[in-house]
């Protein structure tokens, strides 16, 4: 043990982790004890206890993980509070506070990024900012007539800034500040003000935390397993360049799977706590039973079922996803242009996750894929041959084998540029895998989109532009030959007259 500084960098060399790695996956696990504790002593206490035990239980978590790193986010926790006190809920704090939290990032990124993935404390001020610009956005339109806000802004809306301490609760909640979930501050002052517990104790999630805390340890368990199969290095190896296409697919598949469930098995940890917490509670469904997915980051059953890639927007880091459209795509509607508003959301995205080139890359893909299904569906819900043809019953188990197939391969390709992050890395790995998805997705705007439109839709079109062109050249004929006779008439006529 002499070699080793301390309990932590020994395990991490025994696990084969990363010493960062290591703590935040104990960190993560930390949020079980925490919630017991805040269930048996604290649970339905006074607010002011509740936000002292987040606030100072969250704040060393932070410091173990990230040291006096860790005060770049109590500064911009502070500065938040300061521009929501003072400017109150105006456009002009919304502006300040979503310009000073979202450069303060960047200028992290700039400052402490590797050429790798890093764990440091941006990791935290990337999940605060968002958090702080939708308490900003909450408080605006808090001041907003109740009548021009939509069903979601309606619910979320704050009518008074909120004060230090519930703010710096929000901010530093133990089992979500690290790595998400996100939720809205409406959310956890309802929560404190034991508007979610039950009349007779602490929230009955013990088994839905349970539920999701075993989800978690699979998913990392199985993302171990993966590991030993492939990871980033492998697919820039000329040892990867050299295996059959088939081989390589199949690879780039499961390479894609290893990927995320790196962030899902973190994601379910964390919800798990959150649940045992009380603040996941949403509601009850239709037969009366409580709902326990209000941190729900990870939809299984939709993501382990994909067929479009729409599926892994619906169910892959959903509330990051609801975040952007409450507070990013919504207030772009005065575009005019749902595209549009789509390509700013996802421009916001690449930049909110860092300055390497792959985020944007990636982000790019996302924006192509989703527009080249779009455009697949609408072809086909247009026209009735191929409607009846893909929903043939014989068909549809080998159109589901197909359609996850795809997913499966060519969601690894999209995730290349996001998880190499360079350009001279991510552009060997698609010269390792031949560029497949950018022969298929960058084709379909400038190739494969106008050839299946001419063939498929533009077949009447181009029909009646034939008949007319013919019908125009006959009627010119006509006219020609009509011309041609009068004048013809006329020399015979002066040929009389001589």
């Amino acid at each position: 043990m002499e070699n080793y500084s301390g309990v932590i960098s020994y395990l991490s060399q025994q696990i084969g982790v990363t010493e960062p790695a290591l703590r935040l996956i104990f960190t993560l696990l930390a949020g079980y004890p925490l919630a017991l504790i805040h269930r048996k002593f604290i649970y339905d206490k006074k607010p002011l206890l509740q936000h002292l035990y987040f606030i100072v239980t969250g704040f060393l978590l932070g410091f173990w993980n990230y040291g006096t790193d860790i005060f770049h986010c109590v500064f911009a926790t502070l500065f938040t509070f300061g521009t929501l006190g003072i400017l109150k809920g105006t456009t002009a704090s919304v502006v300040v506070t979503f310009v000073f939290n979202l450069g303060y990032l960047l200028l992290g990124y700039n400052y402490a990024s590797t050429d790798n993935y890093d764990i440091n404390w941006t990791m935290p001020q990337c999940i605060l900012t968002l958090r702080l610009i939708g308490v900003a956005f909450d408080l605006f339109d808090g001041r907003q007539p109740i009548d021009t806000l939509s069903a979601d802004s309606k619910k979320l809306a704050l009518l008074q800034p909120p004060n230090l301490l519930e703010i710096f609760g929000h901010a530093f909640f133990p089992s979500s500040f690290l790595v998400g979930p996100q939720f809205s501050m409406k959310r956890y002052l309802e929560f404190v003000d034991g508007k979610y517990n039950a009349k007779d104790g602490p929230p009955d999630s013990t088994s839905a935390a349970l539920r999701r805390f075993s989800y978690g340890l699979i998913y990392l368990s199985i993302f171990q397993m993966l590991g030993m199969f492939v990871s980033d290095e492998y697919l820039i190896t000329d040892e990867f360049a050299n295996v059959s296409f088939l081989k390589k697919m199949l690879l780039l598949g499961v390479w894609g799977r290893y990927t995320l469930y790196k962030y899902i098995s973190c994601w379910l940890l964390a919800e798990g706590a959150c649940i045992l917490f009380g603040v996941a509670y949403n509601g009850t469904d239709d037969k009366g039973e409580i709902k326990w997915d209000g941190a729900e980051n990870i939809k299984l059953g939709i993501f382990e079922n994909t067929t479009e890639f729409n599926h892994y927007i619906k169910s892959f880091n959903v509330n990051t996803n609801n975040w952007i459209a409450q507070y990013v795509y919504k207030r772009l509607k005065f575009l005019g242009n749902r595209q549009l508003s789509q390509f700013f959301s996802l421009l916001f995205l690449a930049i909110w996750h860092g300055l390497h080139s792959g985020y944007y890359v990636c982000f790019f893909f996302e924006f192509i894929v989703i527009f080249m299904e779009r455009q697949i569906k609408s072809i086909v819900n247009s026209n009735q041959t191929l409607t009846n043809f893909f929903s043939n019953p014989a068909l549809q188990l080998p159109l589901q084998i197909v359609l996850r197939l795809y997913t499966f391969v060519f969601m690894g390709w999209c995730l290349l540029p996001f998880a190499l992050l360079q350009y001279p890395r991510y552009f060997r790995a698609f010269a390792n895998v031949s560029y497949v998805g950018a022969i298929l997705f960058m084709g379909w705007p400038v190739l494969y989109a106008p050839f299946i439109s001419f063939n498929y839709l533009g077949t009447c079109r181009f029909t009646w532009i034939l008949v007319t062109l013919i019908l125009k050249k006959i009627d010119t004929q006509r006219k020609f030959i009509s011309r041609t006779k009068c004048l013809i008439g006329k020399d015979i006529l002066r040929l009389y007259s001589m």
